[in-house]
């Protein structure tokens, strides 16, 4: 028996805060959002922006590209929103839904984010690590509207844009609109221990581990890392500095967050780790931090009181190895009046070929 088709895209809810005089010291809402529609004249139909996966490309990357080509401006994506699937001979369709499937159905599979536009400044920092956007044919979209979600609502043409509006709504009211990420990095694979001869410091990434970080550099970009830090041992040092390579970024060192450091005082570690929180928190600076596997198991277990869901906690494994080497954590805080919250956390692995 075949196994069924899917065909993989990835897209999202570009949004822009837009507020009147009256509610400017009042709490964001739904009602101080406007979003971006697209028009797609092969469907005659109004959707989010979205498209297929290109080859050795993950969902967040194609989300970032196709929202870029879609709607013309520069992205950087925001909590995770939900997915969808549907055939994909009902594309385009009003009453499309997942079940029209049939067993020799091709799926076609859609993962959607926020996403919120860049500064041109930004844009070019991010330009090398992320690739080239080129704009949609005037055959593919031919028209790009904001709309306020009420309007959005009544305007999209297919129920399953309308479910993905109602998880933007939820994720509005956790305080989405301000949430900012902090990228934590597991540094890239390093020469084995036994077979260096040099001191632990010193000890660098092995040419696959120096593939993974130019391959994680891609990933990162989709959030836009403004900042970078890191343990100032050489293979947290090489596996962060392809991206402030290719982002024009400088690297600050954080001395706790070593491994001879955390093993000598772990609350230290922790409390420069707080203040990197604290500091995303109120710039709202997207900030990348690549440390050691130890040190990382340790600020997990701190990390996991900060979230508001339990089944956020469990993503913070909390046995070694915690998370594969070149791996990202992205996780996304908001202010409240207890501080610091996480409200999602995203995987982010690279793809190396």
């Amino acid at each position: 028996m075949s196994e069924k088709r899917i065909v993989e895209a990835a897209g999202g809810i570009l949004y822009r805060i837009v507020r009147s005089i009256g509610s400017m010291n009042k709490p964001l809402s739904a009602d101080d959002v406007e979003v971006c529609l697209v028009h797609r004249p092969k469907y005659d139909d109004w959707s989010w922006p979205k498209g297929k996966l290109e080859p050795n490309e993950s969902h967040r990357h194609a989300a970032v590209r196709e929202i870029g080509e879609e709607t013309g401006c520069s992205v950087t994506l925001g909590p995770f929103l939900g997915e969808v699937e549907y055939p994909l001979s009902s594309e385009g369709k009003k009453m499309r839904h997942a079940g029209q499937a049939t067993a020799k159905s091709t799926m076609k599979h859609v993962q959607y984010w926020m996403a919120k536009q860049i500064s041109d400044d930004d844009t070019w920092h991010v330009r090398e690590a992320f690739g080239p956007i080129h704009a949609a044919d005037v055959g593919e979209i031919n028209e790009t509207v904001w709309l306020p979600l009420a309007k959005a609502r009544k305007k999209l043409t297919h129920s399953s844009d309308r479910d993905i509006l109602a998880l933007f709504v939820d994720r509005v009211q956790e305080g989405a609109l301000l949430a900012t990420p902090l990228l934590l990095v597991r540094h890239a694979k390093a020469e084995p221990r036994k077979q260096w001869d040099g001191t632990e410091s010193n000890r660098p990434i092995t040419p696959k581990g120096a593939a993974a970080a130019f391959a994680i550099s891609r990933e990162l970009a989709c959030y836009n890392p403004v900042e970078l830090a890191t343990s100032p041992w050489m293979r947290c040092v090489e596996t962060i500095e392809m991206l402030s390579w290719q982002t024009k970024r400088d690297i600050r060192a954080l001395e706790p967050l070593t491994e001879d450091a955390f093993a000598t005082d772990p609350d230290a570690a922790w409390v420069c780790f707080s203040q990197q929180i604290s500091h995303v928190a109120e710039t709202g600076n997207t900030l990348a931090i690549c440390m050691h596997r130890p040190v990382i198991g340790g600020i997990f277990e701190h990390l996991r009181a900060l979230c508001t869901q339990k089944s956020l906690a469990k993503k913070l494994v909390a046995k070694s190895p915690y998370m594969a080497t070149a791996n990202a954590l992205a996780l996304f805080f908001v202010r409240t009046p207890d501080g610091p919250r996480i409200i999602d956390i995203q995987k982010v692995t690279p793809i190396v070929y």
